[in-house]
């Protein structure tokens, strides 16, 4: 186990969503303002469904920091559903409100509505699709704001933003610099759908607008960053320690998420090793233009890691959401308690996410980025590990 672990619960119109993460060290500054920013940002994005319209998502602090600073205790944070309103008997924990709303007993396609209702020996379908909902990653994104807080008090930064929806793309080439990253991620916050590509934005907006139309849905593809991750995070002595595989497994953990790869990692396939392997170089003075002393490199294929370990160039990861399952269009089923076939009624839904999971995917990344940080330069309060964390970079310019 690391140094930080968390847990959220909570069902999707149940009364909140409940968020504890433990192994934040002690002194850390962090504020509401700070979680409810990137609360925000998961709720944009064009192509969201009615939900948005209803919550203004907000995170509240119950435990874990005072005057300001955490405790070194864990944290808990709060979000309430203003949709449990609408659901206060049809969500009841008191027995006796059983049977105020009908069961569901119509799985939709794509969703975990039919293997969890076999797996947990469920008849109404809602005791499932309440906890599977993609509401959850709320509380992912308010605890994920701790970890970045935290990760940036040692100038560790981490972005995303989105490369495709449906068929329109946007290439974007030269992942090396830092600056090439910060320049993309200020783009995305500007643009509707996250992407960094004003045309490409365009093309993206009308092929929502047209999916909205046409009662169907959308998936895509999005890039998650993290500059400044110093070289050591991660092993490659063990399977579960190797930091690719964890935050393929983070990321991997959003809903509707079919697949990640680590810097160009599909392409990489395709290619000769003598094309894709990043040469390492060394230098007394400043490392080329990564401004730094000793190793460096001038192309990331790898990605930021290497053999399971973080290798001081920027960690970036690709991913592909696919479409939300919830269409208009109805899809064909089958009734749990009749067998009788069916057509998939419509129930409130996005038209396209991608925007919103790629906001979910900096908190992840910073999650299993924290925790790999502590399990590093571990200690119980943040003054301890700045000097854990010196003493280290000052090893690294002397080897």
């Amino acid at each position: 186990m690391g140094k930080l672990r968390f847990f959220t619960a909570g069902e999707s119109h149940g009364t909140a969503l409940i968020g504890i993460i433990e192994g934040i060290p002690a002194d850390l500054p962090i504020s509401s303002e700070e979680i409810d920013r990137d609360l925000e940002r998961r709720q944009g994005g064009f192509g969201r469904g009615g939900r948005m319209k209803i919550e203004s998502d907000r995170g509240k602090i119950l435990s874990g920091i005072r005057w300001g600073k955490t405790m070194g205790s864990p944290l808990t944070i709060m979000i309430e559903n203003r949709d449990f309103s609408n659901w206060i008997k049809g969500m009841s924990v008191d027995a006796g409100d059983e049977g105020s709303i009908p069961p569901v007993t119509r799985p939709r396609p794509g969703h975990a509505d039919l293997a969890g209702s076999l797996k947990y020996n469920q008849r109404d379908i809602r005791n499932i699709l309440e906890r599977s909902s993609a509401r959850e990653t709320a509380m992912r994104v308010a605890i994920g704001a701790v970890a970045k807080r935290f990760l940036a008090d040692f100038g560790v930064s981490i972005g995303s933003y989105v490369t495709q929806i449906g068929n329109q793309k946007s290439e974007v080439k030269n992942k090396v610099g830092k600056e090439v990253f910060i320049n993309l991620f200020q783009k995305a916050e500007t643009s509707s759908v996250r992407c960094p590509d004003k045309r490409a934005s365009e093309r993206m907006v009308a092929l929502i607008e047209k999916a909205i139309r046409e009662g169907d849905s959308l998936g895509g593809v999005f890039e998650v960053f993290a500059l400044d991750v110093p070289i050591g995070l991660g092993s490659h002595v063990q399977w579960d320690r190797r930091i690719d595989g964890r935050l393929a497994q983070a990321i991997m953990s959003i809903q509707a998420i079919k697949g990640v790869e680590i810097g160009p990692g599909f392409e990489m396939a395709g290619c000769t090793g003598s094309e894709v392997m990043d040469d390492i170089l060394y230098e007394e003075g400043h490392g080329g233009v990564h401004a730094r002393k000793g190793f460096y490199r001038e192309t990331n294929n790898a990605g930021g890691i290497e053999g399971g370990i973080t290798n001081g160039m920027p960690v970036f990861l690709r991913a592909a959401m696919k479409p939300i399952p919830t269409l208009k269009k109805p899809l064909r089923s089958v009734d749990i308690i009749t067998k009788e076939p069916f057509e998939a009624a419509y129930e409130r839904s996005d038209v396209c996410a991608v925007p919103a999971a790629s906001v979910v995917s900096e908190a992840m990344t910073a999650l299993v980025l924290a925790d790999a940080f502590l399990d590093k330069f571990g200690g119980d309060s943040m003054e301890e590990i700045h000097r854990n964390y010196a003493a280290y970079k000052e090893y690294l310019v002397r080897f």
